[in-house]
């Protein structure tokens, strides 16, 4: 852990990614990839597909999974008919996040969001009943690069006028990992412990201990 007393009182802003942390997404996604890849005749997800496209935006899971495609006008075409509304419901939120997000506001800290999802982002908060818990959201279809750049988190310490150091970004992938230091924030690896972390967490009570809000 690098993240030391001093350094944790100057966190103004904690920020959340979406798959992962905020939700088990993982079902879901599954499905929702699968469908696709059977309607248009296609294999299922193997492990590594799935670990990519976990992190991809849509538009990357869909050139990587269709790579020998022309064109993609069909699968676009499809995927509209689609939607994802109907998979919201497979999407479970990390056991004790509503606790913390209320905790944190209690602690005057800012909410945030910076997820590679695009526009479903706004429909899962609305399912789930917590738009009011985010003072902030910033998706991939709000900057120019999305994850691994550090566009997302660049665009919220911009809007909020903080430093980088005054922003935790909590994150489960190496995406996450990469757009932090380059964003050169404070790094939180929620349930990763391969990954390269100011701090590694276990819970959403643990994020709550470690930022004295519990």
């Amino acid at each position: 852990m690098s993240l030391d007393t001093k350094d944790i009182k100057k966190i103004k802003a904690v920020v959340f990614d979406c798959d992962g942390v905020l939700f088990d997404t993982a079902h879901a996604n599954r499905m929702y990839y699968n469908r696709l890849l059977d309607h248009f005749g296609k294999p299922q997800l193997n492990d590594e597909q799935f670990r990519l496209v976990h992190m991809f935006t849509v538009k990357q899971a869909l050139d990587y999974l269709f790579l020998e495609s022309e064109s993609m006008e069909s699968v676009y075409s499809f995927m509209k008919t689609m939607g994802y509304n109907e998979f919201i419901k497979y999407m479970n939120p990390e056991p004790g996040l509503k606790e913390l997000l209320d905790d944190l506001k209690r602690a005057s800290y800012i909410r945030g969001i910076a997820t590679n999802r695009t526009n479903t982002m706004a429909e899962v908060l609305k399912k789930h009943e917590m738009e009011p818990f985010f003072e902030i959201v910033v998706t991939a279809a709000d900057v120019k690069n999305p994850k691994p750049a550090p566009d997302e988190l660049l665009k919220i310490m911009a809007e909020l006028n903080l430093t980088p150091k005054q922003i935790l970004f909590i994150g489960d992938s190496e995406y996450d990992q990469i757009a932090a230091k380059e964003a050169d924030t404070w790094f939180a690896a929620f349930k990763s412990p391969s990954l390269t972390a100011d701090y590694h967490a276990v819970s959403m009570a643990d994020l709550g201990k470690m930022l004295g809000c519990n």
